[in-house]
């Protein structure tokens, strides 16, 4: 009876990788790398990283207030005016290495306050809701090739985020939650296949995929997984895919949980877990991407703020504008920011982080700079109608 191991040997070493040879890349330790990171339900920017010298910052934070750089469990100091949240502290050697940039009080053009369309605007790349149908990342896709079978960017999701929906194509991968399934049944099922060219194609994808991100071999041990360790996870099993002879470039990873409308803590609490668990991530991934480290760029966004003051439940509601990391081997490190502050008359309708910065400017910079997409394809076609959205300079090393 064949096992499990041994099947997946034999698909990595000739069906599978040879059914879909478009996944091997020309030279996967110097070609540029993506990850991008959406925490989705609003993560809160002030406490990613707080402007802790700002003179209004602990009076209008209030209870949420975090204590500022050496005060026990205080902020991770960056520049003397803002600090990272202590659960940050991964983030925060990496920035002074000079491998994270902070970008502060940015936002998408959205400007209301709801999940669903904010998300909508993020990952369709326009100026307003349904605006396009498909995800700017996945526009993007197009002057870097890659057909069925020749995916250049993966989601680590269950489901292909709008980002990467559209007409290029993409790969996705999810740990199952369904119970392991016999080496006979692989077996077969190879064998059922392999006269149709597409499920053919597919179901070797399927098993590359398996075999790169180790899921044959663990089994049960990652179905169990959700939440905060699933995020932790994801960004380590990303990095198996972007060094693979077999891997794609550019990938999207997914996060739920940062709605924080009731307790929503300060060094300890629901948020702080959270940040823990992406500190985490960022650090299995750069551990996992090793020399590839030196040619990646991660970049954490989420939908929009949160309100500056606390609410009645020990939370936030929904805001505004929020932080946003980027971080890599690849990034020049620093603070871009014009910083609105937090006096009653500078927050937006009198709650809010003002936004100054538009996040397309960000994503501009990524792709035309990092990535090297030809930058009127990127304003024509990938961001269109965003001509105040100006591409920002010196993100990224020379």
């Amino acid at each position: 009876m064949l096992t499990r191991r041994e099947v997946l040997k034999r698909m990595t070493a000739g069906t599978a990788l040879a059914a879909a040879p478009g996944l091997v890349l020309a030279n996967a330790d110097t070609e540029a790398r993506f990850v991008l990171v959406i925490l989705r339900g609003a993560a809160d920017g002030l406490a990613i990283a707080a402007a802790y010298a700002d003179p209004h910052y602990a009076r209008q934070r209030g209870g949420l207030a975090l204590s500022a750089p050496g005060d026990g469990d205080g902020l991770l100091d960056l520049d003397g005016f803002f600090g990272l949240h202590p659960r940050l502290a991964l983030v925060h050697e990496l920035y002074g290495e000079g491998q994270v940039r902070l970008l502060h009080a940015v936002a998408s053009p959205y400007r209301e306050r709801s999940h669903f369309d904010g998300q909508d605007v993020l990952e369709n790349g326009g100026s307003r809701v349904g605006a396009l149908r498909d995800g700017w990342l996945n526009r993007a896709l197009k002057p870097l090739g890659g057909g069925v079978g020749e995916e250049t960017a993966i989601a680590l999701a269950a489901n292909t985020p709008l980002v990467l929906r559209g007409a290029q194509s993409t790969t996705s991968w999810a740990p199952s939650r369904l119970p392991g399934t016999d080496g006979d049944t692989l077996e077969r099922l190879s064998v059922l296949y392999r006269d149709d060219a597409f499920f053919s194609e597919r179901f070797a994808q399927a098993m590359s995929s398996q075999a790169v991100a180790g899921e044959l071999d663990m089994g049960g041990d990652r179905r169990g997984r959700r939440g905060p360790r699933l995020l932790t996870e994801n960004l380590r099993v990303a990095a198996s895919f972007l060094t693979a002879a077999g891997g794609p470039r550019i990938a999207v990873v997914e996060s739920g949980g940062w709605d924080t409308h009731a307790n929503q803590g300060t060094v300890n609490g629901a948020l702080a877990n959270q940040l823990a668990a992406l500190d985490a991530g960022l650090g299995a991934l750069r551990s996992g991407l090793g020399q590839t480290w030196s040619h990646t760029a991660v970049a954490v966004v989420t939908e929009f703020g949160r309100t500056v003051s606390v609410n009645g439940t020990r939370g936030t509601d929904h805001g505004t504008a929020s932080a946003a990391l980027l971080l890599g081997g690849a990034v020049n490190g620093g603070i871009t920011t014009d910083w609105p502050g937090l006096g009653q008359r500078a927050l937006y309708e009198g709650r809010d982080l003002k936004p100054t910065m538009d996040l397309r400017s960000v994503f501009k910079s990524i792709l035309s700079e990092h990535l090297e997409t030809p930058e009127r394809y990127v304003q024509r076609e990938v961001f269109p109608d965003s001509n105040a959205a100006a591409p920002l300079k010196d993100l990224f090393k020379g």
